[in-house]
């Protein structure tokens, strides 16, 4: 299993816009790929000041399908995260390869 985890700081002039069209437009664009199987977005604590900062994680079953993402489908929707709030964010981005899960 891999998690893609997107970390993103936004201003916080724009951050409920930004919100709003993370939940209604842009996860739903990425999941509706076909290669993550869930997603999460949490709140990162401890921001810094002038700027809230989430962290997006992505579910995907395998190395295969995220390849599949990154190769035919991150470009175009980064690019549009990126022309709305072009100088309102900052962002990073992992991959994580699963090796162990626990659970209660």
């Amino acid at each position: 299993m891999i998690i893609y985890n997107v970390t993103v700081s936004i201003d916080e002039n724009v951050r409920e816009e930004w919100l709003n069209w993370m939940r209604a437009k842009h996860i739903p664009d990425v999941m509706n790929t076909g290669c993550f199987k869930e997603c999460r977005i949490s709140k990162v604590h401890g921001e810094e000041e002038g700027g809230f900062t989430y962290a997006i994680a992505y579910v995907c079953a395998s190395e295969d399908l995220f390849n599949k993402y990154r190769d035919e489908h991150a470009e175009a929707l980064q690019k549009e995260h990126t022309d709305r709030y072009e100088g309102k964010f900052a962002a990073f981005r992992t991959m994580l390869s699963v090796i162990d899960e626990f659970k209660s």
